[in-house]
């Protein structure tokens, strides 16, 4: 189901691609082409929220935690669905991700991140660090896409509303360049 939201809404977009990861792949998911819809995000995430529920006395989440940009609307409405506040992580001028515009995290506060596509986990990590510095503790990670290689695992429970198979190459490994495909940068994310 989720794959069908991703193609209707046109976010699974097929050629070369520059990964905020610094990878290259031939399938993007510019996710936000499809949360920009409120009903076909609550769809997508829905059973996401359903797993995550049922795994809550376990889990224990007081707060659902995006890092920007693209986790934002995914940590809104799974906060929405859970009942739980939702808030962001952002860069600050350094380019570190911090927690900004007044929001708290209590130490020992139990924190459920939230993105749209997991490829490396950098995001999810660097977002984790923020808010365990602040003395948050990570219960879960969950996401709209998981396109992650075979035997990168995260060291948190995770939940992903769909699992996608997508080409996800080294810059010098690349197929795509070797052919002399045009590359694409469509992520948020400078280098």
């Amino acid at each position: 189901m989720v794959i069908d939201l991703l193609k209707e809404s046109g976010a699974l977009e097929e050629g070369h691609f520059l990964l905020s990861s610094g990878r290259h792949s031939d399938r993007y998911f510019q996710c936000a082409r499809l949360l920009q819809y409120p009903d076909k995000a609550a769809r997508a995430l829905g059973p996401v929220a359903e797993r995550i529920r049922a795994d809550m006395d376990r889990l224990r989440i007081d707060a659902v935690v995006g890092p920007a940009m693209g986790g934002i609307i995914v940590a809104y409405e799974l906060g929405r669905q859970l009942g739980l506040p939702a808030f962001f992580t952002e860069r600050d001028d350094r380019g570190i991700m911090c927690l900004r515009r007044g929001f708290v995290i209590e130490p020992g506060q139990r924190v459920l991140i939230a993105e749209d596509v997991v490829t490396t986990a950098k995001s999810s990590g660097e977002c984790a660090g923020a808010l365990e510095r602040l003395g948050g503790k990570i219960a879960g990670l969950a996401c709209l896409v998981d396109r992650r290689l075979a035997g990168l695992d995260v060291p948190w429970p995770f939940y992903a509303a769909a699992r996608v198979e997508a080409a996800n190459w080294d810059e010098g490994d690349c197929e795509l360049c070797k052919r002399g495909l045009p590359l694409v940068k469509p992520g948020s994310r400078k280098f």
